[in-house]
């Protein structure tokens, strides 16, 4: 993946050994929801760290059940087969206080067969977990790493090992990339999406609502241009958000929208549009994202006879609150409409970083004021000096007047919506903000 950077390094073990906890210490951010329970991580997570002025990337990925026929252990053990065949080393990773277990001996021996370099790490020996560390020995490997990665404690050992593999630090290209978060419900179809832009089942998916927990960041290149896209758990009502695992599952997704630029809100087109996804449709107009609304598995709505006229009249009534609303009917199963997509996600982006000139704006404001001047204001005309762009991401505007609080909202929707008309501010929001001039 051309985002990697340095060696990669994968972090492998049966459930509930700590990997992810030590993914977070080593990247040195909590990127991976931890949790005291088996299989909370399912999808591998990709993160780049530091050490002494090297870097390298690291590969999260979900506990390794080699014996197990079910499918979601299928799915998450077929995620860990492709981060060892990327990886240039396997951080092998087990728990101090449960000693050796069958599972363990299973992973031992799976991970030999893959002929790459074995960092055998022994975690979780705080307090009287050291007292088992011998019984490690019986796997005829050596050395044995023993950390708490909880605690900080043997990771500079660990780093020390690792770090003549890691390649010095590259200075951080400054290239614009459009960063996508996918939002919707559960079950919608947003981790189908992702796995059929980038053309590889990269995350876990099934039928079961809540399959995603972790936010997952993914490059995809398209007509020679990256995006980043980032997938996140299904927001459902707050009433039945379960605390644990989905209340940090949510807290991700909500941090992924902040960091976006553009946010991508599935719709389930077989069970129509929900309360549900007009708060999370009002959650990305809050953060100031630009926005595009994908109707997903339309090949099902199809066969069910369903009409686009009368989806679209759904939309336009629960997103009224929406200005230029962009959409586009899908089947991330399929692949249908995938092109679509990414013109929609150009055109949003352009807007959205979108700054106009003075000129051309001072020409856009004389033109528009004289051909719709505001209203009067207590008996007296308001005058309106000038408009300034103040930034973007979203497009902000502050407009100087002689009495602020004379301008109506619906003349400041006309000025928006000219702004749009003229300069081409596609599926954004934009912000007017309006000051006294002194």
């Amino acid at each position: 993946m051309a985002t990697m950077k340095g060696p990669i390094f994968a972090v492998i073990g049966r459930p509930n050994v700590g990997k992810s906890t030590l993914f977070n210490k080593l990247v040195g951010r909590r990127k991976a929801i931890v949790q005291d329970m088996p299989g909370v991580t399912r999808d591998r997570n990709e993160a780049l760290g530091h050490y002494r002025d090297r870097q390298f990337t690291l590969i999260d990925t979900g506990g390794l059940l080699p014996e197990s026929k079910e499918e979601m252990a299928t799915q998450v053990r077929r995620q860990s087969e492709i981060a060892i065949e990327q990886a240039d080393a396997l951080l092998f990773i087990m728990n101090a206080r449960e000693g050796v277990t069958p599972v363990d001996q299973s992973v031992h021996h799976l991970l030999r067969k893959s002929g790459k370099p074995v960092y055998y790490i022994i975690n979780k020996t705080e307090g009287h977990g050291i007292e088992r560390l011998n019984e490690f020995y019986q796997l005829g490997v050596e050395p044995l790493y023993p950390i708490s990665a909880e605690h900080n404690e043997g990771l500079s050992d660990l780093l020390d090992a690792l770090y003549p593999y890691m390649s010095p630090e590259e200075e951080e290209e400054t290239v614009e990339v459009p960063k996508v978060v996918v939002l919707g419900r559960p079950n919608v179809g947003k981790s189908t999406l992702i796995n059929t832009l980038l053309r590889e089942n990269r995350l876990v998916t099934s039928d079961v609502p809540g399959t995603t927990r972790d936010t997952i960041d993914s490059w995809v290149t398209y007509h020679d241009r990256q995006y980043l896209f980032i997938d996140t758990a299904g927001i459902r009502r707050r009433g039945k958000i379960e605390h644990g695992v989905e209340q940090f599952s949510i807290a991700r997704a909500k941090e992924a929208l902040e960091r976006a630029d553009i946010a991508l809100l599935l719709i389930d087109a077989v069970e129509g549009i929900t309360e549900q996804d007009s708060k999370i449709a009002g959650l990305i107009i809050e953060k100031g994202k630009g926005s595009i609304v994908l109707i997903n598995k339309w090949d099902l709505a199809k066969k069910e006879e369903r009409s686009k006229e009368r989806i679209l009249d759904h939309i336009a009534l629960r997103f009224r609150f929406m200005n230029d609303l962009q959409y586009t009917f899908i089947s991330a199963r399929e692949g249908e409409g995938i092109g679509q997509i990414f013109q929609l996600v150009d055109t949003v982006y352009q807007g959205y970083t979108q700054r106009v000139s003075t000129g051309d704006l001072n020409r856009f404001f004389e033109k528009i004021t004289e051909s719709h001047p505001p209203p009067v204001y207590k008996g007296k005309r308001v005058k309106l000096y000038y408009i300034t762009q103040a930034g973007v991401r979203p497009p902000t505007f502050v407009l100087f007047a002689n009495a602020p609080k004379g301008v109506p909202d619906h003349y400041l929707g006309y000025i928006e919506n000219q702004l749009r008309k003229t300069f081409g501010f596609t599926g954004t929001p934009i912000r007017i903000r309006l000051r006294q001039r002194k």
